[in-house]
């Protein structure tokens, strides 16, 4: 029971990878707080959840919101322990030389700005507790595809500032760490290999095949093996690190 007593709060508790963070960390004691901006679908992953939870929508952007959501987690539980920043928006796919210079800067906003906010916000809470801050990444920081450089520059940017707020909050008694996934087996992925393999006659395995064979381990990760990792960081047997990255990718990237 890595997180018996905790309190968690998930920022972008979405389906896939925010929905298996909250079962995996009720499963290992914790109480959840769920905050995503869309009351239906956190509804739905709170069903799932084996273990006091409560779901608040939250526009993670609006300030005012946000301290609606910590007061709503602190009146409910009394304390916030650990903070999962799971939001994020993907910015537009495309070489740095030609994408449209206003979609890099909301993809910065929404990928480091929204981060920053939820973090100030929570701030108070995670220092009475001494607790933790675990920011979801994204494998994207190990390459340099072509389309990828705007997104690469968010999760860069993502990475550099929870290093520094490891800096800046550790002597606080806050840790801050970061995982970065590689692809993640969930629905939204098995539909875009569904829309690759349509497009070139082919079965959906044999995108996932050509995908895994790029791996160590010949296969994807899956959304609990990415969470496991984030409550590793998150519990008590991580409290010697802070402002680390772990790589979740079945061996795609050395790190």
């Amino acid at each position: 029971m890595l997180l018996d007593g905790r309190v968690v709060l998930v920022a972008g508790a979405g389906p896939g990878l925010g929905a298996a963070v909250a079962r995996r960390a009720a499963a290992q004691g914790a109480s959840l707080v769920l905050a995503a901006r869309t009351a239906p679908a956190l509804d739905e992953i709170a069903k799932t959840v084996d273990g006091p939870v409560r779901a608040v929508p939250t526009d993670l952007n609006d300030d005012g919101a946000l301290r609606q959501l910590i007061d709503a987690a602190l009146a409910e539980f009394g304390r916030i322990d650990v903070l999962i920043q799971n939001a994020f928006t993907m910015p537009p796919m495309g070489t740095l030389g030609r994408v449209d210079l206003d979609g890099i800067g909301q993809g910065l906003h929404d990928n480091v700005i929204t981060a920053l906010r939820v973090v100030r916000a929570a701030t108070p809470a995670l220092v009475a507790s001494r607790g933790s801050i675990v920011v979801v990444n994204s494998a994207v920081l190990r390459h340099s595809r072509r389309p990828f450089g705007p997104y690469r520059l968010a999760k860069a940017a993502l990475l550099a500032a929870a290093q520094n707020l490891a800096g800046e909050l550790g002597p606080k008694g806050v840790r801050v760490n970061s995982v970065a996934p590689g692809w993640i087996w969930a629905d939204q992925l098995r539909g875009w290999f569904e829309f690759q393999a349509a497009r070139r006659g082919v079965p959906a395995r044999q995108i996932y095949d050509e995908v895994a064979a790029q791996t160590d381990l010949r296969r994807l990760p899956e959304p609990d093996e990415v969470a496991d990792a984030i409550l590793f960081l998150a519990s008590d047997l991580a409290r010697g690190i802070t402002g680390a990255c772990l790589d979740v990718n079945c061996g795609e990237f050395h790190h």
